[in-house]
């Protein structure tokens, strides 16, 4: 594995690199991070018998890390850019730690929310970085292995994420209740500490010119109101006031937008090259990646909901229930890490089809749990396979340069289509169970996913199809890049 440093800026020291831990620790943050967004739910019942929080403080506990975490994450990735990655990384690492800490020691309610929505702060500064890293830091052979990596660790997490927290609040240990589900990130966020320090390069890159504050505001003001609707909306019944902050937020982002257009031209370094978004193997890449990962979070919540309140299942049954899914999402990334960039566009399309039929049967056999266990292990092979190659097309596309700008890109689109899935799926499946039978709401569902799943391969072969090729060269500072993307200066 070769581990590279490319365009330094104001440069560290030196460091010996060790590529396989360095790799490891970048995950292993990562992996904290997103395992974090599905953990706390089963610890709810817990936390409101130990710190009698009421429903919206409860809501708060489990929202609160997400809203954060998605608001920031364009944030964090031109952070790590202007103040270095590595710098970045260890800080995010380290609040994230702390507030883990204090988030598992907490005595009241009060307490647990505000270190939750720090807790999301360090995550955003610290996840973004990793897939810049892996940009910049890996090659060839290499840089293929480490994407499919980082694909069946991000895709492993949420899965994960649920069955760990069932197991730690089932186990009690010592009986501390919800409290493991937070303690357990600081023993490991402190070796992840150590290894990051020694393993990572140290490449503290800054850029030169005016920092884009107004850009930071407008587009973490935008984002709020989306997102904010969107965790909560559901279980408040979708009030006016949601409604509200979804429309504004299209005219905030509209002004953002605009903004990162005009700021480069007064000398200063957007917070997004927007010109990516022109694009058409990014802009559809991100869209198809934003309905997958929708899909996969519509599919999680609905999943839990038809198994317990309408097949009589256990929490514990419905979170092992997705080990088939997780296993084969894993598969995908070993099997086409070393194909060619066609090869991979290719298997893209042909694994959101996969989806599709794969909800589709979940639709024509919604109450075999035999027929559920296949569907899923081959719904997750599917996504695995869609996600690697959407990704190595979206790094291609941009090159090294733009590394960061597709990093906050990537991440914030991850998190928003999951948030939308979740919200918009599960409200449709709730609304159809109310009217109907669990059975019935579970086919029309998945039927509306299959179909989503459908999309979302189109757009994957639309993206190949007349888009210039890949970013083959590095573009001098403040000049045009080989791949026509307006430069920052």
């Amino acid at each position: 594995m070769t581990l590279i440093q490319r365009k330094p800026g104001h440069s560290t020291r030196q460091r010996r690199v060790r590529p396989g831990w360095a790799l490891f620790s970048m995950l292993g943050g990562m992996f904290m991070g997103n395992v974090d967004i599905a953990v706390v739910n089963v610890a709810v019942p817990s936390i409101h018998d130990h710190l009698h929080a009421s429903g919206g403080v409860l809501n708060l506990i489990v929202s609160g890390y997400t809203l954060v975490y998605a608001t920031l994450l364009i944030t964090g990735a031109r952070m790590g850019d202007i103040r270095g990655r590595r710098r970045t990384y260890i800080r995010g690492l380290t609040v994230f730690t702390v507030f883990s800490l204090v988030c598992g020691l907490a005595p009241d309610s009060g307490v647990l929310v505000a270190a939750r929505l720090l807790q999301g702060a360090g995550a955003a500064m610290m996840v973004p970085q990793v897939l810049t890293g892996i940009q910049t830091n890996f090659e060839g052979v290499a840089l293929k292995r480490a994407l499919g990596v980082y694909i069946a660790v991000l895709g492993a997490a949420s899965v994960i994420g649920q069955a760990l927290g069932g197991i730690l609040i089932t186990a009690n240990i010592l009986g501390t209740g919800w409290r493991p589900v937070f303690l357990i990130n600081v023993p490991v966020g402190i070796f992840l500490l150590v290894t990051s320090y020694l393993s990572l390069a140290g490449n503290e890159t800054s850029r030169q010119g005016k920092q884009d504050y107004r850009g930071v505001a407008l587009l973490s003001a935008g984002l709020f109101l989306l997102v904010v609707p969107l965790v909560i909306g559901q279980g408040e019944g979708w009030p006016p006031w949601t409604w509200v902050c979804l429309a504004a937020s299209v005219p905030v982002l509209v002004l953002f937008a605009r903004w990162e257009r005009i700021f480069p031209l007064r000398g200063g370094n957007p917070l997004i090259n927007v010109a990516l978004l022109a694009r058409r193997q990014i802009s559809l890449g991100l869209i198809a990646q934003g309905i997958n990962r929708a899909c996969y979070f519509a599919l999680l919540f609905v999943l839990a909901l038809y198994l317990q309140q309408g097949l009589g299942k256990s929490a514990a049954y419905s979170g092992m229930l997705l080990i088939a899914y997780m296993v084969t999402f894993g598969l995908a990334g070993p099997i086409f890490g070393k194909a060619g960039t066609r090869v991979k566009i290719v298997a893209s399309a042909a694994g959101g089809l996969v989806i599709a039929a794969s909800f589709a049967g979940m639709a024509a056999g919604a109450q075999s749990t035999a027929w559920l266990i296949v569907l899923l292990g081959i719904s997750g092979f599917g996504l695995g396979t869609a996600w690697s190659g959407i990704l190595e097309r979206l790094t291609d596309a941009a090159g090294p340069r733009y590394a960061p700008d597709v990093s906050g890109l990537f991440n914030t689109t991850l998190q928003v289509g999951g948030t939308m899935g979740t919200a918009v799926f599960g409200t449709v499946y709730v609304a159809l169970a109310a009217h109907g039978t669990p059975q019935d709401a579970f086919r029309l569902t998945n039927t509306a996913l299959a179909v989503l799943s459908v999309v979302s391969a189109v757009l994957i072969i639309l993206s190949a199809i007349g888009g210039p090729g890949v970013a083959k060269r590095e573009p001098a500072e403040g000049g045009v890049p080989a791949s026509g993307i307006q430069g920052p200066g």
